[in-house]
C-alpha cells in the first residue's frame, strides 16, 4: 500500500524499455522537468503497450519495477493538455494502469485522467 501523499506521475511519452535506471531518471530530469531522488513514482510505458516500469528513490538508491503483460495492453492516462509530459495519477489509478486490459476491453474503456 502507497502512503496517500506519495506522488505518482505517468510519463505521456512511450519509452524504449530497454532503458534502465540511470537513462530513466534523466527522463524524469530532462523530459517530465522533476527531481527523479523526490521520492515520487515515475511511470514509463513502452512503446509496445505490453511493458511498464516504475521508477523511485528510497533514500538509498533506485528501485525499479518492471511489468510485462501476456494477453493484455497496459492503457496510460491522456494528457489534459497535449504539451503536457506527465500526467498525475492516484494509487488507485495506479493499481488499475497495472493490471492492464484485454485488447478487446481496450477498445470500450474510457482512458484515465
Amino acid at each position: 500500500m502507497l502512503p496517500s501523499n506519495v506522488r505518482i506521475l505517468v510519463c505521456t511519452q512511450p519509452q524504449d524499455m530497454r532503458r534502465s535506471f540511470d537513462t530513466l531518471a534523466a527522463v524524469v530530469r530532462d523530459v517530465m522537468r522533476e527531481e527523479p531522488q523526490s521520492g515520487a513514482l515515475y511511470v514509463f510505458v513502452g512503446k509496445r503497450p505490453t511493458r511498464v516500469k516504475v521508477l523511485w528513490w528510497d533514500r538509498t538508491g533506485y528501485c525499479l519495477l518492471t511489468k510485462r503483460l501476456h494477453r493484455a495492453l497496459f492503457v496510460p492516462p491522456e494528457p489534459r493538455d497535449a504539451s503536457a509530459t506527465s500526467v498525475r495519477i492516484d494509487a488507485a489509478a495506479l493499481a488499475q494502469l497495472l493490471t492492464g486490459v484485454t485488447r478487446d476491453e481496450k477498445k470500450r474503456v474510457p482512458r484515465l485522467h
